[in-house]
């Protein structure tokens, strides 16, 4: 895939003939190389409106010619991906509701045997990052050659964030780490449910060096068919990518290379001291645990748990640490601390 940032832009559904030429139109003047649209929409309930099916490859593929857009749509079973391939779609992708389904997986995969790509594997709708991976190395198996990650959110987690889907930025990121040469790109739309966000998560996907965005947008939102509140106009659109600051990879910077060595270096050395006395926290939570087993006490004691985490979140304002941050961290050494005590008691 190319190293500029990959833009994939258009209505959520293929809705009609003039509604896609529409699009497809004005996504051609702005520059964007690739036009998506739903042409089979798997939706939560029956009878919401779930696309018009095979119908909207024609109308796709009539954009490409008129356009010269490269065209792409979601593959939910083997039958899509072959019609899709069979009317000159040029990219797929694989919804979040399909990706946790590794039966579902595996049959596209059998589909597009040999398909060079590219195919575009979004998030499961779950924080489960090993289904993410599986929907990846299922592909790969089956010798799809191009293959990319789309971040677009996770259901059922912390409503009251204000996002329809929670982004777990963290988990996108271990992503990242476990398959860097896949490139990732960002689905603001679906993180956010609404038009009102989008420019922020986009800046925060740039900020984090992801390859590009997906983005519906749609001659009149408010009419759509499916996700009307959270997409927007092509000119909506092209102001939105008009704000977006791509940062340079450091491979790029020229000025501050010395320095952030220095810092780094810096850093190195406190993690050895963190780790280190994190690591003489354990051996006192093992004498701890020697003695409640000498006096027959329990390892979880609430109360004595609780002053800490109290004592420790005071500080934090005074620390310049988020309160977030914190409760992890004091999370994972007690979970730590009482698997430490259980192998003494056992």
């Amino acid at each position: 895939m190319s190293k500029e940032k990959i833009i994939i832009a258009g209505p959520c559904s293929a809705e009609s003939r003039e509604q896609v030429l529409s699009v497809a139109t004005a996504l051609g003047r702005m520059g964007v190389g690739t036009m998506r649209a739903g042409v089979w929409k798997p939706r939560t309930k029956p009878g919401s409106f779930e696309g018009v099916g095979d119908i909207a490859l024609e109308w796709l593929a009539e954009a490409k010619r008129l356009t010269g857009l490269r065209i792409a749509t979601e593959v939910a079973t083997a039958a899509h991906a072959e019609k899709a391939i069979g009317a000159g779609v040029d990219v797929l992708w694989i919804g979040a509701r399909t990706a946790s389904n590794p039966f579902s997986v595996q049959e596209i995969a059998e589909a597009l045997r040999g398909h060079k790509g590219p195919v575009w594997v979004k998030n499961p709708t779950s924080a489960d990052i090993e289904l993410w991976v599986g929907a990846v190395e299922r592909l790969a198996n089956c010798g799809v050659e191009q293959i990319g990650l789309v971040h677009r959110g996770f259901s059922g987690y912390d409503s009251a964030s204000g996002y329809r889907n929670t982004p777990l930025w963290q988990l996108a990121l271990e992503m990242k780490r476990r398959m860097p040469h896949l490139p990732m790109i960002c689905d603001p739309s679906h993180i956010c449910g609404n038009r009102t966000a989008l420019l922020e998560v986009a800046q925060r996907a740039a900020d984090l060096d992801y390859a590009g965005l997906m983005i519906e947008c749609h001659p009149s939102p408010e009419e759509a068919l499916s996700d009307a509140d959270q997409q927007i106009t092509p000119h909506a659109l092209e102001q939105l990518l008009g704000q977006i600051i791509w940062r340079k990879a450091e491979g790029e910077a020229t000025g501050c290379k010395e320095e952030l060595e220095q810092l780094r270096a810096t850093i190195d050395r406190l993690d050895e001291e963190i780790f280190t006395l994190l690591a003489k926290r354990m051996d006192i939570s093992e004498e701890i645990g020697r003695l409640k087993l000498r006096d027959n006490l329990t390892i979880l004691q609430s109360g004595r748990w609780q002053e800490v985490v109290e004592r420790v979140l005071e500080r934090t304002d005074s620390l310049g640490l988020g309160r977030g941050c914190v409760e992890q961290i004091l999370e994972a050494i007690h979970i730590e601390s009482i698997e430490r005590q259980n192998k003494i008691m056992h």
